[in-house]
């Protein structure tokens, strides 16, 4: 079958038509954002063919048309800076690895703005779950008590799962064989999950959001672990939403804010006000500021 060629702003998709649709069989170009037509040659495109987006490093935004009702296997795998993906519609049937190694996806969305599309994104990022790539499901109640049943799997496993492997694959794959950098990265995961699932926490059972608190108060600044203060600080310092969570979730007191303030420097003001004025609330007495030795 002849591969044509048409013009989109960033690049150019090759295509194959069929009878009656159109088969997207490859992307060319750098554009940060592609829209994929509803139709082409006035026929409907039904199609994503195989890696047919596969390592295309600029990409950031894809949106499909509602006429898509296939993803052929790693169709978008390794796109590392991939971001969002707009699905229209009940959403298509997805092969294998569509999204494997997409590490900046972060929204997965049917633009109509009552998907969990940070929760649908995960399901891939994380937990390489393509059974929860479902449209017309996502945020159900059913699809919420998966999505929790995933996390809550990944969560209870050893910290050291999957390092036999990485130290078989080598530092040329995984940049350290080092098992505390490997159990570090791990707990980083978990907290991150969990932070999310709390902060999308539709659906979440009162016993499940109690656990999830408890990890990540487990693992503040002072605790043996900080992973929970590392990843706000190294990845959400400019999230509000984020580091007002940790500090709702009680993970910053009157024990730990000395060191919290000092790891922040002045590198993220709103966040340092925020952590002072939490903890200036639930303190009492007036020598509290006066006893932060910084």
């Amino acid at each position: 079958m002849q591969e044509k060629e048409l013009a989109v702003p960033g690049g150019s998709l090759y295509y194959e038509t069929g009878r009656d649709s159109v088969l997207i069989t490859r992307f060319q170009g750098s554009g940060t954002v592609v829209r994929v037509p509803e139709h082409i040659e006035g026929l409907p495109v039904t199609g994503i063919g195989k890696k047919a987006f596969l390592s295309c490093k600029d990409l950031r935004t894809l949106e499909l048309p509602d006429t898509v009702e296939e993803i052929g296997d790693w169709a978008f795998a390794c796109c590392d800076r991939l971001e969002q993906v707009t699905l229209h519609g009940r959403g298509p049937r997805f092969g294998k690895a569509v999204f494997l190694d997409c590490h900046s996806l972060v929204r997965i969305t049917d633009g109509s703005g009552f998907c969990p599309a940070q929760l649908l994104a995960a399901a891939v990022r994380e937990f390489e779950a393509y059974y929860l790539l479902d449209m017309a499901e996502a945020g159900s109640r059913e699809w919420l008590k998966k999505w929790d049943a995933k996390l809550l799997s990944v969560l209870h496993a050893p910290d050291q799962d999957g390092y036999s492997r990485q130290v078989l694959c080598g530092e040329e794959d995984y940049g350290s064989t080092d098992l505390e950098v490997y159990l570090s990265n791990s707990r980083k995961r978990k907290v991150r999950l969990s932070l999310l699932r709390c902060l999308f926490s539709q659906g979440l059972s009162r016993e499940f959001r109690e656990e999830l608190e408890a990890y990540l108060r487990a693992h503040t600044k002072g605790e043996r672990g900080e992973e929970a203060w590392q990843v706000i600080l190294e990845e959400y310092g400019d999230r509000k939403e984020y580091y007002t969570l940790f500090a709702k979730l009680g993970c910053v007191d009157r024990d730990n804010l000395s060191g919290i303030l000092s790891d922040i420097g002045e590198r993220y003001p709103e966040m340092k006000a925020c952590f002072l004025r939490d903890c200036g609330e639930k303190a009492s007495g007036d020598d509290f500021f006066a006893s932060l030795e910084l």
